[in-house]
């Protein structure tokens, strides 16, 4: 009796490292290197992300073309004034993800990602965090990449 379940114990180990060797995850394709348009705007879009965490008006101020847009994810537009306004008090927590960027030209670009995104209690309407999806277009202008447009979209819903 004993060597009969010592036996099964080691076919079904045997089994199991057969398995879990079948079962490994395949060889991941390396990702391709980004182009310098999208190194410099993710980059752009990053430091923006980090000014409105640690509330940096000036930041915002430099950065927003003056004809600046914001949608925000109710579909309330709103414009330049009201985003630094906003967002230049380091109340609101970013954390992005999934960065894409469409080029539209040498000095345009789209730049997209998801985020978590933290409402500071005071604000927030619900069980945070949000996940949404962003959508920036940024312009070059005597050679700095400037934020002319900011959309958010909200992308789940089951938990607010």
């Amino acid at each position: 009796m004993k060597h009969s379940f010592a036996v099964n114990l080691v076919a079904a180990l045997i089994v199991l490292c057969l398995a879990s060797a079948g079962s490994a995850p395949a060889a991941t394709t390396p990702e391709k290197p980004l182009s310098p348009l999208e190194q410099a705007v993710i980059g752009a879009e990053k430091s923006f992300l980090a000014a409105v965490k640690k509330g940096d008006p000036e930041f915002l101020q430099r950065t927003l073309t003056e004809d600046f847009a914001y949608v925000e994810s109710d579909g309330q537009l709103h414009d330049r004034q009201e985003v630094i306004d906003e967002l230049g008090d380091g109340e609101t927590e970013i954390t992005p993800y999934n960065f894409r960027v469409v080029a539209a030209g040498d000095n345009t670009a789209v730049v997209t990602y998801d985020a978590i995104l933290k409402e500071p209690p005071s604000e927030d309407q619900g069980p945070p965090p949000r996940y949404q999806h962003f959508t920036s277009i940024w312009v070059k202008h005597a050679g700095e990449w400037k934020l002319k447009f900011q959309q958010t979209t909200p992308t789940h819903w089951g938990d607010w």
